[in-house]
């Protein structure tokens, strides 16, 4: 997770019938940020999106991996040397993501940090890395390896050069953080969008539902499907702008933790689920996965639903999506 940039903000109030439509957009952790409430008034709106910026900002000076002083880092720190205590919130959310890791058998890892990178997806590569390359540069991963303390709340890394990294599922992590804080606070409706974990509650100032548009990369300027988000969550997933091509294969950006190989076959992927967290992590997990599997998965978890474009340009569901239906 990057370190905070933040540049240009955009506020917006749209006012009508004594209430407000605010937005707020910005660059932080490196990635968009977005955050729209319905309001009382511009001063409620701005305090609203104030709570929201703040909560960002918290939860990064816990988890981030490019922070030297956050409690992931000093994990990391110490890895092959001791436990390091945590807050229960770092230790609960560690908890849950090798959950998610054992669910996926491994294919979503918060402990890929420690990967060598030696794909590159700027042009620059001519050839694939050796078999050796590849397998030396995942020595160091492995969930299993993650230690956790119960009673003392400690983490552990058992190799030393292991890292976490919460990338693929802290955004997801901060954007229900973002809502429940909101909510706490009295707003009534909103949603939050952390660069394409998107979390909602309430309705839009019309009443209606919330509604996401999802865009077929091999065809970006069509809308294949319009989702109406009702206190739910979702979470888009693409390689279609970071990848390689070798003997005609694609290859993404996104690499499989268990065989330092990228993942291949699908271009995106987007998850619905109660909360972004799962969503966030499950996407990255079923990228890796591939379409077959990552659909046999989802198909099994109760109130979560998949749509992925391969790399042909089809369009595939889950069992409890009737793609025609949103069309």
């Amino acid at each position: 997770m990057k370190k905070i940039i933040l540049f240009t903000i955009l506020f917006l109030s749209i006012y009508a019938s004594g209430q407000v439509v605010h937005k707020r957009k910005l660059a932080m952790l490196g990635s968009p940020f977005e955050i729209t409430v319905i309001a009382n008034d511009t001063i409620q709106g701005n305090q609203y999106a104030n709570f929201a910026v703040a909560e960002v900002k918290r939860i990064e000076n816990l988890i981030s991996d490019w922070i030297p002083t956050t409690q992931i880092s000093e994990i990391n720190k110490n890895a092959g040397i001791k436990p390091v205590k945590v807050d229960t919130e770092v230790f609960e959310l560690i908890q849950r993501a090798i959950k998610i890791s054992k669910l996926t058998n491994g294919a979503f890892d918060i402990s890929y940090a420690s990967m060598d990178k030696i794909w590159k997806f700027d042009g620059s590569m001519k050839e694939m890395p050796s078999e050796e390359a590849i397998k030396k540069s995942v020595e160091r991963i492995g969930y299993q390896n993650i230690i956790l303390d119960e009673k003392e709340k400690t983490v552990f890394l058992k190799l030393q050069g292991m890292k976490l990294g919460l990338g693929g599922i802290g955004q997801g992590y901060i954007a229900d953080k973002v809502k429940f804080l909101l909510q706490s606070k009295g707003c009534l409706s909103g949603i939050v969008n952390v660069s394409g974990d998107i979390n909602t509650w309430g309705k839009q100032f019309d009443g209606k539902p919330w509604t996401v548009g999802i865009i077929n990369p091999m065809n970006k300027n069509k809308v294949f499907a319009t989702f109406s988000l009702e206190d739910s969550a979702v979470e888009t997933s693409g390689s279609y702008e970071k990848f390689v091509v070798f003997n005609g294969k694609r290859y993404s950006h996104i690499i499989d933790p268990r065989t330092g190989y990228p993942a291949s076959g699908i271009v995106s992927v987007s998850v619905f689920a109660k909360q972004t967290e799962i969503a966030d992590a499950l996407a990255t997990g079923i990228f890796v996965l591939g379409t077959e599997v990552g659909l046999d998965l989802i198909n099994q978890l109760k109130g979560i639903e998949c749509v992925i474009v391969d790399d042909q340009g089809k369009i595939h569901s889950s069992k409890g999506i009737d793609i025609k239906k949103y069309e």
